[in-house]
């Protein structure tokens, strides 16, 4: 569309460069052929031929316009067909290549001699007649200046549309770098995301599954009865390859595939306690309901956690589980009476386990909260929105 307007405009700017000639050359030929004039052809021609070398070598100014309107006037008084036609390139130019009142000035000099031609020379001096020739006077003038005003506003609204067209074209290629920049970080944080999420994956499945298999296999080194240690420690491994599966297709847990959320709990924390000779206990509180799939997930997932490091670090006697739904939100507390640590030097410096635990909560908008002092027990809390399942 653009690009149209701008052929059509410069297609105007031709006409209007050759506008002059063309009326001059209409004028010379109607007063040439029909013969009506006041001056020999011969002076006709000579006029006709110093104002169109006058347009074409003058530069243009206020001494161009003196000029043209002097012309004018001389080729009026030797026929009329100049006034009708040529002198309109009078009051184009004065408005275009004159500033201020003058360009009233130029108009208005323009338009009384063409008045004085029509009217065959000047009025009589008659009431009637000069009023006649000043209100045409007057009225050519109020029109020119009239449609030139409104020619050059409509030449302002068109600069000021083809600039801001610029802008926008300008605007355009800036945001589609934008785009192109952003659509690269968007891929770089998916890779990073998935890369994160495949870490915690690993972690909560193969880590804390070789962790179990290492415990197992040596409290059978250590134990008379090794049979059932190195049985948990090839059942772990079994549960540990087939999470490894699972991972590699981005399912959920095996445990939420078979039972809802809480029963899954307790089946997690029933392994635990026998793998580790630790009670572990599960209360659950509010209306049970079927969660989204990925809530349910993050809340295994770090009650695997928390039960894994209260088997590595805490050395507990009991572990307490309280799974609570409520009407916007559901929350795991996991406790035990351990050996607990400082929290505070953990914050700054915390193992992959409790990094991933924050990372899985905060992913889903929740809120993964750390109570614990050397010798008082670890508590846990992850509250998460209790997104319902679709």
């Amino acid at each position: 569309m653009t690009a149209r307007l701008d052929r059509w405009e410069s297609l105007l700017q031709r006409l209007l460069a050759a506008s002059p000639y063309v009326l001059l050359a209409i004028s010379a030929a109607l007063a040439l052929v029909r013969e009506d004039g006041n001056a020999p052809s011969w002076q006709i021609a000579a006029a006709v031929v110093a104002t169109a070398a006058w347009m074409r070598l003058m530069p243009r100014g206020v001494l161009y316009v003196a000029g043209l309107i002097v012309l004018i006037g001389l080729l009026c008084a030797q026929a009329v067909w100049f006034a009708s036609f040529f002198a309109f390139i009078g009051y184009l130019h004065s408005w275009q290549y004159l500033r201020g009142a003058w360009r009233f000035a130029g108009v208005t000099a323009t338009a009384a001699i063409s008045v004085t031609a029509f009217f065959g020379g000047p009025p009589e001096p008659v009431p009637s007649e000069i009023l006649s020739y000043l209100l045409l006077t007057a009225g050519i003038v109020a029109a020119v200046g009239l449609f030139s005003f409104i020619g050059e506003i409509t030449a302002q609204r068109s600069d000021e549309r083809r600039q801001m067209v610029a802008r926008l074209e300008e605007t355009l290629r800036e945001n589609a770098g934008l785009h192109a920049q952003l659509l690269v970080q968007a891929r770089e944080a998916g890779v990073m995301e998935e890369r994160q999420r495949m870490a915690a994956e690993i972690h909560d499945t193969l880590a804390q599954g070789l962790t179990g298999i290492i415990t197992q296999l040596q409290a059978a080194h250590q134990a008379d009865d090794w049979r059932r240690n190195v049985d948990n420690a090839v059942q772990l491994a079994r549960e540990s390859l087939a999470e490894a599966r699972r991972s590699v297709h981005a399912v959920g847990p095996g445990q939420l595939d078979a039972a809802p959320l809480p029963e899954a709990l307790r089946e997690v924390a029933a392994k635990w306690s026998e793998l580790n000779g630790v009670r572990a206990d599960l209360t659950t509180t509010g209306t049970v309901r079927p969660l989204h799939p990925e809530v349910e997930e993050t809340l295994l997932r770090t009650a695997q956690e928390a039960l894994a490091n209260a088997a590595k670090h805490a050395g507990a006697s009991r572990v307490g589980l309280t799974l609570s739904y409520m009407e916007d939100m559901v929350t795991l507390d996991v406790r035990d009476d351990g050996a607990g640590f400082d929290v505070e030097r953990v914050r700054d410096g915390g193992g992959f386990g409790l990094t991933s635990m924050r990372r899985r909560v905060s992913r889903l908008a929740g809120t993964l909260e750390i109570e614990s002092e050397p010798g008082g027990g670890t508590a846990i809390s992850a509250s998460v929105p209790a997104v319902a399942r679709d």
